[in-house]
């Protein structure tokens, strides 16, 4: 017998063993379209203890990196098989033990299903946990049926049954809810999970809606919303503050008009009187929420959409809660929401300059204290208190350097003016104050227009064209027929004088504009209804109006050109 050990390459056995290896290897390399030269191993007759084979590196294989249609068949099996599969059973696993947890059982004392239900969610997390690293994606799945369940199996303990083991009014029923949805919490955190803190979520939602009372359903939303906040703050997880906003607001709505998840009849609560108050305080929670992330995210999407959403549904529904529910502190309850959401926008303004949130909450603000105006003051007096917020609107749009805000603003003035000339009765002289506005804020622009950094003169223009309509309509409205020429040329003049004290070009076109106007208008249709005298008057006027303008301009011309002298 040789005393030196044999080579495993000498060994029958081995050589064997190697042999099926190596066609095993070809048949895969077949399979997947490996093209790729081969690459001799070290000899091992020649060991060595420092120096190792480099790994090949995968670009020296052509057929190692490319994609062929049957990997991508094979990837896509592997995707539909492996994770589809995996999520879609889990799933109708779920929904079918939540629809087993709702039959009646009537045969069974009123504790079994709930007690069944606790027992197949313990199973369930023991085997998520026992698959955890051998089989991830099927155990966090299992993990989010295990909760679903776990709240169903409590949730069964009052409803559902042919008799509830325990009554939902008892004081059970709200601890023992809790501590489902804190279990659920707790499970979601752990495993830092975004998903699973959202189903913990939607869990305590709807523990609310099965309690139902007012101070119940307040506080747990509350509660909802400061964990959506502080986990999307302190975890990353953007998508969950999202969701929590749609998910705390959406329970408030349900809640708010009769909780008809629990059979109620349709009505708005009224009581306790301070309820609306919550939905700011909810618009508060999240709307400051961007400010305790970096700086960088203040104008990404997420921000934006839980800025828009806030604003849309928090004031959305404060709107149509206190209209339908709180008519004598709506003013008030619209003053309050006003001050809130300009706070915010002042807020964003002053810590991240962000135009977009900025804007939104800006907006919401303004429209809440529109409100207020529309309900104290009657009309058409309100169209006059209206276009006054528009002058403090550009203003606070020039501090916020928005010009988002002063367009918006401009759309809501015409409608403002639009809304007057259907509306009245008679003309009261309102418009006039409309064409002061215009003057007012174009000049105001104007002054300002550094801080918006407008490349264009677009706003100043469209309000100066609103004063440049509305004087005229005024004016025809308010005087009698027969001087409606005279006072067109009186508004012509005031142009002009305006173009002296503020040097500015446009009231003069405005005035060239004006004198048109009234020729167009004695010419046409206007001069057929005055009488004689005053049709002549109206003539002789004009014709002199424009005759010294024309002097004016002509000798200014004159005078520009004439060559300076010491």
């Amino acid at each position: 017998m040789s005393d030196s050990p044999s080579s495993p390459l000498q060994d029958p056995h081995a050589a064997e063993h190697f042999a099926r290896l190596e066609a095993r290897l070809a048949r895969l390399e077949s399979h997947l379209g490996l093209t790729g030269e081969i690459v001799p191993l070290p000899s091992p007759t020649v060991p060595s203890a420092i120096e190792s084979p480099a790994p090949v590196p995968a670009a020296t294989s052509p057929g190692a990196t490319a994609s062929t249609p049957q990997q991508d068949a094979d990837d896509l099996e592997l995707e539909v098989g492996q994770n589809w599969f995996a999520r879609v059973g889990i799933l109708v696993f779920a929904l079918g033990g939540g629809f087993m947890l709702t039959l009646p059982y009537a045969s069974l004392p009123a504790a079994a299903p709930s007690l069944t239900g606790l027992a197949v969610a313990t199973a369930l997390f023991f085997i998520a946990h026992t698959w955890e690293r051998s089989f991830a994606l099927v155990a966090s799945h299992l993990r989010g049926a295990g909760m679903a369940l776990l709240y169903c199996a409590t949730l069964r303990l009052f409803f559902f049954g042919a008799r509830p083991a325990l009554s939902i009014e008892s004081p059970a029923a709200p601890a023992l809810l809790a501590l489902a949805v804190a279990i659920n919490v707790v499970i979601a955190l752990r495993r830092n999970s975004p998903w699973l803190t959202g189903l913990a979520l939607i869990t305590g939602c709807a523990s609310a809606l099965a309690i139902g009372s007012a101070w119940w359903v307040l506080a747990s939303l509350t509660v909802m919303a400061a964990l959506a906040a502080v986990t999307s703050v302190r975890r990353h997880w953007p998508a969950v503050a999202l969701a929590g906003i749609v998910m705390v607001l959406g329970t408030y709505a349900v809640w708010a008009i009769g909780n008809p998840a629990r059979g109620g009849a349709f009505h708005f609560v009224s009581e306790p009187i301070a309820v609306p108050a919550f939905l700011l305080l909810y618009a508060l929670v999240f709307g400051t929420l961007p400010l305790f992330r970096p700086a960088e995210d203040s104008e990404d999407p997420a921000t934006i959409a839980g800025g828009l959403v806030t604003c849309a549904m928090a004031y959305g529904l404060f709107l149509l809660h206190t209209a339908a529910a709180f008519p004598k502190i709506f003013v008030v309850a619209q003053v309050g929401a006003a001050a809130v959401f300009i706070g915010l926008a002042v807020i964003f303004w002053v810590r991240r300059h962000s135009h977009v949130s900025t804007f939104f909450y800006a907006m919401t603000g303004y429209t809440a204290f529109s409100m207020a105006l529309i309900k104290l003051a009657p009309s058409p007096e309100v169209f006059v208190w209206l276009s006054v917020q528009s002058v403090v609107v550009v203003t606070t749009a020039i501090w916020f350097r928005s010009r988002a805000i002063v367009v918006a603003n401009f759309l809501i003035y015409v409608a403002i003016v639009l809304g007057y000339v259907i509306l009245k009765d008679r003309e009261t002289g309102i418009s006039v104050g409309f064409g002061i506005v215009a003057l007012l804020s174009a000049r105001i622009l104007n002054w300002q227009k550094h801080r918006l950094e407008l490349k264009t003169e677009l706003m100043r223009n469209a309000y100066l064209l609103s004063a440049f309509i509305v004087f005229p309509y005024a004016l025809y409205h308010l005087v009698p027929a027969r001087v409606a020429g005279l006072a067109w040329i009186g508004m012509a003049s005031v142009y002009y004088v305006l173009n002296f004290i503020v040097r500015n070009q446009k009231y003069r076109w405005m005035g060239h504009g004006t004198l048109l106007l009234t020729a167009v208008n004695l010419i046409v249709p206007g001069g057929r209804q005055l009488d004689p005298a005053w049709r002549v008057a109206s003539f002789l006027l004009l014709g002199a109006a424009l005759l010294v303008v024309s002097l004016t301009f002509t000798r200014l011309q004159r005078r520009e050109r004439e060559p300076r002298t010491n």
